[in-house]
């Protein structure tokens, strides 16, 4: 009896002494976990923006010559370009916040009614602004690749040369971003993410700065 209780105890203190390895063997493995803060640029869509603004698809050419039309032509969309911190609390929570900025600019175009240009301003643009706090769920933990979602809830502001029904150049509402499924792949403290979401910005039912913008981001971060 007196051996088989000694056997026991050296097998109980093999046993604490693997978990003790595997413990340190997991903590080196995961060392991006003990990274608490992380932040992160990145690029977004404007497939949103590009459906809605962009080239007139048929030009007035069988009117009068001194018939005179104004279209808005030659669009540029410059795209998202966002920045976010992120700090964990958990292995699975993290809390932070992001701000995002959009712009579209375009020519107002005056044509005759035989379709002939004869005045262009270059002048016409907006902006997209959008500043929120964010949280991220991170579901998967790999060495190499992290799986998640997260939300966002803030304001958009909106503004450029047009003005709305008030004569102001600036609106400001509500805006949401949506990841719901987000991949990062981990070197060391380096990592860069792929989002797929949507960015919805609005003031009311009758303004909408954005709907479904934003849908893939592609970022690149460090984690400190």
């Amino acid at each position: 009896m007196y051996i088989t209780h000694i056997v026991k105890r050296k097998l109980y203190i093999i046993l604490a002494l693997c978990c003790v390895a595997l413990g340190t063997a997991a903590e080196n493995k995961w060392e991006y976990l003990n990274q608490r803060s992380e932040i992160r640029v990145g690029w977004g869509d404007q497939l949103f923006e590009s459906l809605i603004w962009h080239n007139p698809t048929q030009i007035t050419k069988t009117m009068p010559v001194s018939y005179t039309q104004t279209y808005a032509e030659n669009y540029h969309h410059d795209q998202h370009l966002w920045l976010e911190y992120q700090y964990r609390f958990r292995s699975w929570f993290s809390l932070g916040g992001m701000i995002d900025l959009s712009e579209v600019h375009w020519d107002m175009v005056t044509r005759n009614g035989a379709g002939v240009e004869t005045a262009r301003d270059k002048g016409h643009y907006f902006y997209n602004i959008v500043i929120m706090p964010t949280i991220r769920f991170t579901y998967f933990h790999h060495e190499y690749v992290n799986l998640y979602s997260g939300l966002g809830i803030g304001l958009g502001i909106n503004g450029g040369s047009e003005t709305n029904g008030y004569g102001r150049h600036t609106d400001v509402g509500a805006a949401v971003n949506i990841t719901v499924f987000g991949v990062s792949a981990n070197y060391q403290r380096w990592f860069w993410t792929v989002d797929f979401g949507g960015l919805y910005s609005l003031k009311d039912a009758n303004t909408i700065f954005m709907a479904s913008s934003r849908i893939i981001n592609v970022g690149l971060g460090a984690r400190f």
